[in-house]
């Protein structure tokens, strides 16, 4: 997958959405959504706060949440925010994660901007998944029925049992029910309160989306650039983005990962809220100032603030590192809780000293024979450009050798 996004030599960009239903309802952004997607967050929250994971009030502003940086950013703001950094609508972007929440609808602001927003269904066929996933069992499929309609006799015994006369006129009969208003994960919400258990079809999706959430977190390491939509929630689980983070982290610490502050980003577009397509040229500084600011020395001593008490994996660093004896020690930053989060790394063990200047001496060995090999082609060519520019001068005495 990875060779195949870099198969048209330009480098290409992940971006995670970070939009989870249990982390939306966890952090009480159900109004940023539409209809039944407000409904199907609300009710997750009212479960949240009934198993007691949150201590907190089931109806909250969710503007005020997003303003606080606990909301994750929309794909759409994503594709502004990418745009004010001057990158080009032919941008490859992989879309990383399993499930969007809010479907693709959400994804057409950003498609529009940039056209090569692909995801593992684009850069795979339907054969490659499904090898990966092997060979099931077949399942029963999940077949809609209608209730059974009432004979005449029991109309006929329900119209008697409805009182004394005069009675209203019974009501005209229910809209016809469609087959594409009971398909999907949400129907239950049109006739239900409580949502059912979920089927075995979905529970063996369930198993498929932990590995395509694996091949994504695979390509969002290997990837030139990493955008996230929401990390650092707080909550002290492990998310994707943040787990992604760490791994670039530990690999390639020069790696260009950027670290949006979300409460700024949400100050930012509500300057330009009513007019975000089209905004001025010193908020699309702002914007990039920002957003640079990320990649550098401050961004990374925020998101170590900010990761470390939370999640050792999103931010490994100094445990899961060592400097080489020439390098003169850092200056160690500490947290709120005491601990290292830059700095004071412990110096390399000697075995892993003898290593690295093993490796880098049959590096050179093996440079110094590839220049060999090079130099013993190069010497019959050499030859014949010799004497053929001998024969040149020997034909024109007025042509200049430094020509």
């Amino acid at each position: 997958m990875v060779e195949r996004l870099r198969a048209s030599g330009q480098p290409f960009l992940a971006y995670h959405p970070g939009l989870v239903r249990d982390t939306l309802a966890y952090h009480g952004c159900a109004e940023l959504f539409q209809d039944v997607h407000t409904e199907l967050i609300q009710y997750r929250r009212a479960q949240l706060i009934k198993q007691g994971i949150i201590n907190d009030e089931l109806s909250v502003d969710s503007h005020s949440r997003r303003e606080n940086g606990s909301c994750p950013l929309m794909p759409e703001e994503v594709g502004l925010l990418l745009r004010a950094l001057g990158y080009p609508s032919k941008t490859i972007i992989y879309l990383a994660g399993s499930k969007t929440f809010g479907g693709q609808r959400l994804l057409i602001p950003l498609r529009a901007l940039f056209g090569n927003l692909v995801d593992r269904t684009t850069l795979c066929s339907k054969t490659e998944l499904s090898d990966l996933v092997g060979p099931e069992a077949p399942l029963p499929a999940d077949i809609f029925r209608l209730p059974l309609p009432k004979s005449e006799q029991q109309l006929i015994d329900q119209w008697k049992k409805a009182g004394p006369r005069p009675r209203p006129l019974p009501p005209p009969p229910d809209r016809p029910i469609y087959q594409h208003e009971k398909e999907g994960w949400y129907a239950w919400i049109l006739e239900k309160d409580k949502e059912p258990d979920p089927s075995p079809m979905e529970h063996r999706m369930q198993a498929h989306r932990l590995i395509w959430d694996a091949l994504d977190y695979i390509v969002s390491v290997e990837a030139d650039a990493l955008f996230p939509g929401f990390n650092n929630d707080g909550s002290g689980w492990p998310d994707f983005s943040g787990l992604v983070i760490g791994q670039r982290l530990y690999e390639r610490a020069s790696s260009r990962t950027y670290r949006p502050d979300r409460k700024t980003i949400a100050a930012l577009f509500n300057i330009t809220r009513d007019d975000m397509y089209h905004p001025k040229r010193d908020w699309m500084l702002s914007v990039k100032e920002h957003l640079n600011r990320s990649l550098s020395e401050d961004g990374f001593f925020r998101q170590s603030l900010l990761s470390k008490p939370n999640s050792f994996l999103s931010h490994p660093l100094p445990e899961c590192s060592c400097r080489i004896p020439s390098v003169e020690t850092t200056k160690q930053i500490k947290g709120k809780d005491g601990r290292i989060v830059f700095g004071g790394e412990e110096e390399c063990p000697k075995w892993m000293e003898l290593a690295r200047a093993e490796g880098a001496r049959n590096d050179d060995m093996e440079s110094a024979e590839d220049d060999n090999d090079t130099v013993e082609q190069l010497e019959p060519d050499a030859v014949d450009a010799t004497s053929s520019l001998t024969s040149l001068i020997d034909h024109d005495e007025e042509w200049d050798p430094n020509d």
